[in-house]
């Protein structure tokens, strides 16, 4: 669990992250994840982790699945270290994700938020076949567990993809 929560700190936040194209270090500070919130999704009936190692077993990539109900799946805690971004690591395991997602999940959906102020990343799932729902959520401001904001007009939008039936 830790090197999990090592991994998306790693992609996120704080200057290390800079490395990488995921950096959300100009829009929040703290942490994005812990060790508790891991163990919860580990935990969970509901959620798997999915991840990829590198050669020398280390890890470096990984996505939670989610099933919110019987035919969609929420995609979220993706991540992939800094150091191997753009070389493909993160649209391999996106795909293997959604392969997952409607062959052992039986879903017809796959799901996800993405701040609204991350047009590059947005930009990147659209090109994946991900579309805008038309729906927002508001960000969590208050809750140290998803970071300090350093800004106030934070919020989420909701991508979606229908999952190609397998034949």
């Amino acid at each position: 669990m830790p090197a999990i929560v090592e991994l998306v700190e790693s992609a996120y936040r704080g200057d290390a992250s800079r490395a990488g194209w995921t950096t959300e270090a100009d829009l929040l500070d703290g942490q994005r994840t812990d060790v508790e919130a891991v163990a919860a999704a580990v935990a969970a009936l509901s959620s798997l982790l999915l991840l990829t190692m590198d050669e020398s077993g280390r890890i470096a990539a990984c996505c939670r699945l989610d099933r919110r109900d019987e035919d969609v799946v929420c995609f979220g805690m993706f991540a992939v270290r800094p150091q191997v971004q753009r070389a493909g690591i993160g649209a391999n395991l996106l795909i293997e994700a959604e392969r997952y997602a409607r062959t052992e999940l039986s879903a017809e959906l796959m799901e996800m938020t993405v701040i609204g102020q991350r047009a590059e990343l947005i930009a990147w799932y659209e090109r994946r076949g991900y579309r805008r729902t038309g729906e927002t959520r508001p960000f969590p401001y208050g809750d140290e567990r998803f970071g300090l904001p350093r800004r106030d007009d934070l919020h989420f939008v909701v991508l979606a993809k229908t999952l190609t039936p397998v034949s």
